[in-house]
């Protein structure tokens, strides 16, 4: 069996994004019951830290895993921002022999399976009238969300808020058109916190982005930035008004400090995390219960998703090996 490499165009080329939500979506229904999907594993480096996710399904013969190296802001600051903070590779394996099948440079698959994810989550939770989705950030992250996330709701504004507002100007400019028919304005934490339907937090940021008290009833959040700890977007009363989705239970509450800084206050309890995307999905559990009720998915990413991701690309791949 040969090996087949895909660059970040390839990438881009090969994964459709609409066929990536319905395939996420599917495998969160249908497979995540019986995947074998060990916790990540994190190795702290002297610029950083380094993750490695794996997921195998024995019923699809499919075993990958990716590896991922996150530079902490000082080298970021110092490194060739053109590739960003966050590297990742994926390796698609044999699971009879661990060779690899497909390697992948997997930054963009990456940025657009944690979209595609937030389009599952925002397609089951936010309200079907949704016109306002606001979107903390201005890097690839943000881009990924401003494209995916209108696949599953008729958004007819879009709100953006960067570091700055200088960066949110020049991250308006460079999408402008984008979406046709859609304005697509930079404005102030404030008033994007409190005039979306729709709210992504794709930053890099290690404390609340905004007060949680001007948030509107209504409102889905879908928070994909921070993923220690120590680190969160949002702040307590932001959680303790929400009901709360998680991509998988064992990550969420061992490494989200959206979740666990709440419980150490003994502002939220573990009963607080209503579900998670498989038991929203398949029905298991409620979603929304109403249209005030104010909701929140929390991503940490799952090795599920890439393996998903991976999979459709070697299915698109002219050269693919049986």
């Amino acid at each position: 069996m040969s090996e087949t490499y895909l660059c970040e165009a390839d990438v881009r080329r090969l994964l459709d994004p609409a066929q990536l939500i319905s395939a996420i979506e599917s495998a969160f229904r249908d497979r995540f019951p019986s995947i074998s999907l060990p916790p990540r594993t994190h190795a702290e480096l002297a610029h950083g830290i380094f993750l490695a996710m794996s997921c195998y399904d024995g019923a699809a013969g499919t075993l990958g895993m990716k590896l991922v190296l996150v530079r902490d802001h000082a080298q970021e600051r110092q490194a060739d921002l053109t590739e960003g903070r966050i590297q990742a590779t994926y390796l698609l394996l044999d699971p009879e022999t661990a060779q690899p099948r497909l390697t992948v440079a997997a930054n963009y698959l990456t940025d657009l399976r944690t979209a595609a994810t937030s389009a599952v989550a925002t397609k089951f939770l936010a309200r079907p009238d949704a016109y306002t989705l606001g979107i903390f950030g201005t890097g690839r992250l943000a881009r990924t969300h401003l494209r995916v996330l209108p696949l599953v709701r008729n958004f007819q504004r879009v709100l953006i808020c960067g570091r700055n507002p200088s960066r949110s100007a020049e991250f308006v400019r460079s999408v402008s058109g984008e979406l046709p028919g859609v304005s697509i304005t930079a404005t102030d934490p404030r008033t994007c916190a409190a005039e979306s339907d729709v709210l992504c937090t794709c930053t890099s940021h290690s404390a609340p982005l905004f007060d949680g008290h001007d948030l509107r009833p209504g409102t889905h959040l879908n928070l994909v930035g921070a993923f220690r700890p120590q680190t969160r977007e949002v702040d307590s009363y932001t959680i303790q008004r929400a009901r709360v989705v998680v991509d998988t239970y064992g990550a969420a509450l061992s490494e989200v400090g959206e979740l666990l800084i709440p419980l150490q206050e003994g502002a939220i309890t573990r009963s607080h995390v209503a579900a998670d995307l498989y038991e929203l999905v398949s029905g298991a559990k409620q979603g929304r219960r109403s249209p005030e009720e104010i909701t929140v998915f929390k991503s940490v990413g799952c090795a599920l998703e890439d393996l998903v991701a991976a999979e459709l690309l070697l299915a698109a791949h002219p050269d693919r090996k049986s």
